[in-house]
């Protein structure tokens, strides 16, 4: 259940940012600083990981909700009681790192939990970018008829390169941004795309049916709280700007990055 106004108001205008301090990361210091710029900058929300004690400290120098990210269903809870705005059942990427991958059955397994553990909660489930593109259909059809509120992408960076920074970009993101073209022709509920997004492949992403997006690994490139949040205000104003794309380059692109995926289906 999204309570939560400004999150509201930011999925119907498909304009959502999400700033991602990572699943794994409790390192408190760096999460300060991304929340801070997240925050300036304009951001709609933040992604932590499911710790209580962190949680507690960011939300006394942020006004932003905060979404917290495990696959750890008394953690995600624990943190609900706390004041948690957001459950998340993912990211995935530092269990893929470990050779751990997880089955559509499994991720609807531990929403099924999580909804029923927290019924009044807004959840969001990652759908792994790992399943065949049936497989994530799939998954999301049920997510949607389970009640959970959103669904976000993920990818890997793919090893093609161009000499085009816009083909790069595209070219990181192509999974995320593949699995949010198909899945937004067959679910409702809101889709995050994730996943090597930066101002190039952002509005992309809410022109392949995205409500929003989400930020994390492009911001590793910056340490500073000023290029931090100059980062998220240019994704946050390429996403309000709606970039008019060529419909021709725009076809020639989705074709490119569909068929990186097509094997998949």
């Amino acid at each position: 259940m999204i309570l939560d106004k400004k999150l509201n108001n930011a999925l119907c205008k498909r304009s959502v940012v999400k700033v991602i301090t990572g699943i794994n990361n409790f390192n408190l210091n760096e999460i300060i600083v991304k929340a801070k710029a997240a925050e300036i900058a304009g951001a709609t929300y933040l992604d932590i990981a499911a710790n209580v004690d962190i949680l507690y400290q960011v939300k006394q120098i942020s006004s932003l909700p905060i979404c917290v990210s495990s696959i750890d269903i008394d953690e995600l809870f624990a943190c609900f009681k706390a004041g948690a705005s957001i459950l998340e059942i993912g990211n995935f990427d530092v269990f893929y790192n470990k050779g751990i991958a997880f089955s559509s059955s499994q991720v609807l397994n531990l929403a099924k939990q999580l909804v029923n553990r927290a019924p009044s909660a807004c959840i969001c489930v990652t759908i792994p970018h790992t399943l065949k593109l049936q497989e994530q259909i799939s998954l999301a059809q049920h997510l949607e008829f389970l009640g959970v509120d959103m669904v976000q992408t993920e990818g890997v960076s793919s090893k093609m390169q161009s000499n085009s920074r816009l083909i790069n970009s595209l070219s990181n993101a192509s999974a995320s941004l593949s699995s949010t073209y198909v899945l937004a022709k067959f679910v409702n509920i809101p889709i995050i795309s994730s996943s090597s997004i930066n101002p190039l492949s952002a509005p992309i992403a809410i022109s392949y049916g995205a409500s929003g997006v989400g930020i994390g690994s492009f911001l590793s490139n910056f340490h500073h709280s000023l290029d931090i949040s100059l980062v998220i205000r240019s994704i946050v104003q390429s996403m309000n700007d709606n970039l008019d794309l060529n419909a021709n380059n725009n076809n020639l692109l989705l074709s490119s990055i569909l068929s990186q995926s097509v094997s998949k289906i």
